[in-house]
């Protein structure tokens, strides 16, 4: 009986009280009095609110200064790659031309040891002789100005064999070097039987060049046969 009395007034309260609630002030204010523990009011509502807005904020401003900071560095650091970068590759033009510069003196002592080589195996082995032709051109022919002209000339029974012993060889330096055969040729009023260059570095241009020429080509002095 008790419990079915008590199902009837709650079921009368939630019926009635949101109308008394719009209606009457005085249940209103008990009705919020009584649940304010539970239910921060607006005021309160209000603080809150702003307590988190100035946490985000200034949250947001700490994230600024960080990234102001670490952009700071950024920059500070390309800054200093920059300048590594300047000095590497200042390092590697000190480098490049210093190589360049060995490379040059090696070449030039290849071309003496070939030289030489070559000079001892024809004079010992076949007996012919090697000699060093320097001349000098005053119309230009060979270089486009005046300049002195050097062949390596083989005489081997009467053959006449012109040579050209460089390090490497160029396509350009094989036309300088047939130039050079035609200076002596008018020069000394004399064909050359043969005309041969010994090198063991030729371009392809350069050997596609030699071929169309006639000119014979060899990458070591004991492969030439006299």
């Amino acid at each position: 009986m008790e419990t079915r009395v008590n199902e009837e007034i709650k079921k009368i309260i939630m019926t009635e009280l949101p109308r008394l609630m719009k209606s009457d002030p005085d249940i209103r204010t008990f009705i919020l009095d009584a649940t304010r523990e539970r239910y921060a009011d607006k005021t309160e509502t209000e603080r809150r609110i702003d307590r988190i807005l100035d946490e985000l904020k200034k949250d947001r401003e700490a994230r600024d200064k960080k990234w102001e900071a670490q952009e700071k560095k950024w920059e500070e650091n390309q800054k200093v790659i920059n300048e590594m970068l300047v000095s590497i590759k200042a390092v590697d033009r000190r480098i490049d031309s210093t190589i360049g510069a060995l490379g040059a003196r090696w070449g030039l002592q290849t071309e003496g040891a070939f030289r030489d080589g070559l000079k001892a195996i024809l004079e010992e082995s076949f007996g012919v002789k090697v000699e060093r032709y320097e001349d000098y051109d005053h119309d230009g022919g060979v270089f486009g100005r005046p300049d002195q002209v050097e062949l390596d000339v083989i005489i081997h029974d009467r053959t006449l064999i012109l040579c050209e012993i460089k390090s490497s060889i160029s396509k350009s330096e094989i036309y300088t070097f047939w130039r050079k055969k035609d200076f002596y040729e008018n020069r000394h009023g004399r064909k050359a039987n043969r005309v041969i260059v010994i090198s063991p570095m030729v371009d392809d241009s350069a050997m596609a060049v030699a071929k169309d020429l006639g000119v014979e080509v060899y990458g070591y002095a004991g492969d030439v046969r006299i």
